[in-house]
């Protein structure tokens, strides 16, 4: 079929339109085959003097046979099929694509998001991506560029080793919050040069207020902070019970010190926007609980939920 591997029908046509004297081109265009697949054809299997189709058919068998089968698609490290990872690879990847990420950028980031501890070499991505050096190596680039992967060298060899470290998210947490910070400053900037009562410094304006409290609230609130995530855990295990519950009664449930837990309870007073929509408040001593922020409901709101039914 045109475009697959050329049959022994093919072949037998080559032969007899190369004794007719037509040219590359002409025997493409009858075969329905590219010219280069025809002289590519006759360089390896014969001469265009004197080129047989049988013996080039047995040829090209003999090479074919002489090509390793693809290695068969053996069970994850974890004993799930590698069906099932590669299908589950293929999806996250496309879903990466589709926030901006280019595609082959997706696949080898996903590719070394789901291998093991101490990540891949280039080969090792070529080897499993099916993809050209060149293509592994401008995806590198791209994601070393987000400070999404990072190097190390390969133990014993003079390779280098790719790999997604734990301070990947704070990285490109941090990443983009300097980068908002930077678009509210360059749209602050346009505002002084349109002015601020033309459309454009109008929309220049609304611009650098968006992406500046972007920046302020993402440079703020320190989630990755320990206490602010153990603030986290402390709220949801408040949500949980569905009642008041004592500090002393928190670090039992949670198998935390005292002390840990105090950290997390001043960590949610201190920055109340990861309570949000919920306020922590304490109704007895050291004994929270958590109520809905009075500014998220209006009072007529507030009243019609009170109403019975």
């Amino acid at each position: 079929m045109p475009g697959g591997r050329l049959t022994q029908e093919d072949r037998r046509r080559i032969a007899v339109l190369l004794e007719d004297g037509l040219g590359y081109a002409e025997i493409g265009r009858q075969l329905g085959r590219p010219t280069s697949t025809v002289s590519r054809e006759v360089a390896r299997n014969g001469t265009p003097g004197d080129y047989q189709a049988a013996r080039a058919q047995e040829v090209a068998d003999r090479r074919a046979r002489r090509r390793k089968p693809p290695r068969p698609a053996g069970p994850a490290a974890d004993g799930r099929p590698a069906e099932e990872v590669r299908a589950f690879v293929d999806r996250l990847a496309t879903l990466l694509a589709a926030t901006g990420l280019p595609g082959m950028t997706a696949r080898v980031f996903v590719c070394l998001l789901t291998a093991d501890a101490g990540g891949l070499t280039a080969a090792d991505l070529v080897r499993r991506l099916q993809v050209s050096p060149a293509s592994v190596s401008k995806s590198i680039g791209s994601l070393e560029a987000l400070d999404l992967v990072v190097r190390r060298p390969d133990p014993g060899t003079r390779r280098e080793r790719y790999l997604i470290d734990e301070d990947v998210w704070l990285r490109a947490w941090q990443t983009d919050t300097g980068a908002h910070g930077e678009v509210a400053a360059a749209a602050r900037r346009g505002v002084e040069i349109f002015g601020a009562g033309t459309a454009a410094g109008a929309r220049l304006g609304r611009m650098g207020q968006f992406f500046g409290r972007l920046s302020e609230q993402m440079s703020g609130s320190a989630l990755a902070e320990p206490s602010v995530y153990d603030g986290l855990t402390v709220l949801a295990a408040l949500v949980h019970a569905g009642r008041p519950l004592t500090a002393d009664a928190l670090a039992t449930a949670l198998g935390w010190a005292p002390d840990r837990v105090a950290t997390a309870l001043d960590a949610i007073r201190r920055r109340p926007a990861i309570a949000d929509p919920l306020v922590l408040r304490a109704v007895a001593d050291r004994t929270y609980t958590l109520t809905a922020r009075p500014d998220r409901l209006s009072p007529a709101q507030r009243t019609a939920l009170d109403r019975p039914g």
